[in-house]
């Protein structure tokens, strides 16, 4: 059967466009190459219990995702992280919590007790001349490193913003447009004459505890339930069906050549593109290790963001996955579940058993107190670079940047931009397939004129 539109990735990108086709009446054929949908926002078998192999929460900034999981029956699962604040592992080996009031690592409040312990009394005073600058200093800065620095100072960037960049983003600030780091940021520079005033406004308008949220039984829940709709609209969804050699009006699969709307949803099927060598390379430890009373006590909150030259650790973060979330601590009675993230691919330098001992290692360092480590897994993940438009439409990852909240949002955008521009050149291929599509009535979730 001929569809009107061909989505090549079956990432939750392309689960969430070729959903919003299909409940508009579209006829949709989606490809993945891998066995299985979801990309990076997969399951992690261990310990008898299935965590996040990945992404295990996202930001609530705007509606898109928020609606999404309501459609999909999973609003009532979402759940908020502990109330307790991430840390900061300095240069130096010691570790304090993160300053409570900023964004990014930015502070709201340059001068407030806990951003002076975590910098120093003079990088604070230099950070708190923000306050005085001209607002136009730093307006034309292209890189989130640029623009701090500018306002506030180098060592504002280096103690309290590079770590949370590179542990959030996996990215260097200096390597960060702005606008991807956070939309609203320049604008609001501009509106109220300081970076700390910016912030305090952006955190205004989503107080603390609410910018990020998890799901119970973990995020893999999404792709899978995204799929399960799909199939139901009558999306033809194959797993196992690399694509290549693709083009506005078709691509190629084994044995044949599809006809229809080409939108990518991959990074680079062809495995020749400009996107993998530019992409990033992250390794993720997750150690399911025996409690403690000292782990217990959740000795660094929900975990630490990693200062780049901190003596004695690779790892560049550690979130401790049963003191953050309430499910997971349910779920492994008489264990913690720890994951630390690397820069690269940190098997390259020996096998996964010298990495878990390295984890074991960085942990018991971060943490301040020795792990025993019961099960462990190592998941290494390849990340696209943020891709230029070119001839075709695109969703997912490398067209709407790092997110769960990005990707979805740009691919409800795109939907809409695609059914209103096929509007009209639908013609006899209406007519000609409607027997293939489910009835209005049974469609349901969406009712066609959201846009967002």
């Amino acid at each position: 059967m001929t569809s009107e539109f061909l989505i090549v990735g079956a990432g939750v990108g392309g689960l969430v466009l070729a959903r919003r086709l299909a409940l508009a009446g579209r006829t949709v054929t989606l490809l993945e190459a891998a066995d299985r949908v979801g990309g990076q926002v997969a399951p992690l078998p261990i310990a008898g219990i299935e965590l996040d192999a990945a992404a295990e929460s996202f930001a609530t900034r705007g509606q898109a995702l928020a609606d999404l999981l309501d459609e999909l029956g999973l609003a009532a699962d979402v759940v908020t992280p502990a109330p307790t604040p991430a840390w900061l592992h300095r240069a130096d080996g010691t570790a304090v919590p993160l300053p409570a009031t900023g964004v990014l690592g930015i502070p709201g409040d340059p001068l407030a007790a806990d951003v002076v312990r975590a910098i120093g009394r003079p990088a604070a005073w230099r950070a708190r001349l923000d306050a005085v600058l001209p607002a136009g200093v730093g307006q034309d800065a292209a890189s989130l490193g640029a623009l701090v620095r500018a306002r506030m100072g180098r060592r504002v960037l280096e103690g309290l913003v590079a770590p949370v960049v590179r542990g959030v983003h996996s990215r260097e600030p200096d390597a960060m447009p702005v606008e991807v780091a956070s939309p609203q940021l320049r604008a609001q520079l501009a509106a109220h004459g300081s970076l700390a005033a910016a912030v305090r406004a952006l955190r205004a308008a989503a107080p603390a505890g609410s910018q990020v949220a998890g799901l119970r039984g973990g995020m893999h829940r999404i792709p899978a339930a995204l799929a399960a709709d799909c199939r139901r609209l009558g999306v033809d969804l194959r797993v196992g069906t690399p694509a290549a050699e693709l083009a506005p009006d078709g691509v190629s699969v084994p044995g044949t050549r599809l006809a229809g709307t080409v939108v990518r949803a991959c990074g680079d099927p062809d495995g020749a593109g400009d996107a993998a060598p530019q992409g990033r390379t992250i390794t993720l430890a997750t150690l399911v290790v025996d409690a403690s009373a000292a782990l217990d006590a959740a000795p660094r909150g929900t975990g630490l963001l990693v200062a780049a030259d901190a003596p004695d650790v690779r790892a560049r973060a550690l979130t401790h996955l049963t003191a953050k979330w309430s499910w997971v601590a349910e779920a492994l009675p008489g264990h913690h579940v720890i994951r630390l993230s690397y820069d690269g691919d940190a098997t390259d330098a020996g096998p996964a058993d010298a990495l878990i001992a390295q984890a074991a290692h960085d942990a018991g360092v971060l943490l301040g107190t020795p792990v025993r480590v019961a099960e462990s897994a190592v998941r290494v993940w390849r990340r696209g670079a943020r891709a230029a438009e070119g001839e075709m439409p695109a969703v997912g990852e490398t067209a709407a940047g790092t997110g769960l909240a990005a990707v979805v949002a740009q691919a409800e955008r795109v939907a809409a931009d695609l059914l209103s521009s096929t509007a009209d050149h639908r013609g006899d291929h209406d007519a000609e397939h409607e027997s293939d599509r489910p009835a209005a009535a049974e469609q349901g979730g969406w009712n066609g004129d959201r846009a967002d």
